[in-house]
């Protein structure tokens, strides 16, 4: 996988939106690490995949002892803080999550977390991507991975009668361009996991309050131009930018985009 193919724009836009997103996240599902997921250990090593901005693991930071280790993998750290401003035990680390796993970085972590890959992954890739997370955890060490399930996406409206005219195009105007926004394995993951050998597997699946939709809807509404933007492509963003006060109009109305949510864990067996 290389930086490039990275849907996004890796900019100042786009890190306040993950930002935001992270916070909705958790206010959505009440937990940073599954309830069921041990965390007592003082030496925790854990490693957050795509970190981006950083945002869960410095949220996570101060909600752990300093001994626990925690790592940011990511192919690129143009989202991230620098270094020297981060919490003294987070540590980025180069990772590129559809190579080989490197030596230095198999079997040492006590827990995985990784969420947001789902413009990310195809399906064909799913099943590799799964195993390269498992060769870094430690034999009894625990998956987190949290999706919104790109294929249940729909548009709820705010009244039985509102418009949605504007939201449906633009939703289309990007949709439909490459097989990352057709991907079906976000509602098969307890399944894949399964499958690899994971064990005690459990999904947490959410659709939400109707105001906390609303919340991630708005903050997601940049979306498309952002996609648009970074594919270059003119006629894309202009058609974006000529719908959006409309599609803003329509979610003042209570109108918004809506996907089905998955938090998925299961645990290593012993080795």
């Amino acid at each position: 996988m290389s930086v490039n193919d990275y849907c996004f724009t890796r900019d100042i836009v786009d890190n306040n939106r993950i930002n935001l997103q992270h916070y909705l996240w958790i206010e959505l599902f009440g937990y940073h690490i599954h309830p069921a997921i041990p965390t007592s250990n003082p030496t925790l090593r854990i490693a957050d995949i795509g970190t981006g901005t950083g945002i869960w693991l410095t949220d996570l930071a101060r909600r752990l002892p300093d001994s626990v280790s925690l790592d940011g993998l990511d192919i690129s750290f143009d989202a991230a803080p620098p270094p020297k401003w981060l919490p003294s035990n987070i540590t980025l680390k180069s990772f590129d999550i559809k190579a080989d796993v490197p030596d230095h970085l198999r079997g040492i972590y006590d827990i995985v977390h990784i969420r947001n890959f789902s413009f990310i992954i195809r399906d064909p890739e799913i099943e590799q991507v799964t195993r390269n997370l498992l060769q870094v955890l430690k034999p009894g060490g625990y998956i987190q991975w949290a999706e919104p399930d790109v294929d249940s996406f729909r548009i709820n409206k705010g009244e039985p009668d509102s418009k949605i005219d504007a939201l449906r195009n633009l939703a289309a105007a990007c949709q439909d361009r490459d097989s990352l926004f057709r991907g079906t394995w976000v509602a098969k993951l307890s399944t894949v996991l399964e499958d690899i050998g994971l064990e005690e597997v459990q999904a947490d699946v959410k659709d939400g309050a109707f105001h906390t939709n609303v919340a991630i809807h708005e903050c997601n509404l940049v979306i498309p131009l952002l996609i648009a933007r970074k594919m270059k492509d003119k006629t894309v963003e202009e058609r974006v930018k000529q719908l959006m006060p409309e599609a803003e109009k329509e979610t003042g109305d209570g109108s918004h985009f809506a996907f089905t949510r998955y938090t998925v864990i299961g645990r290593k067996g012993a080795e």
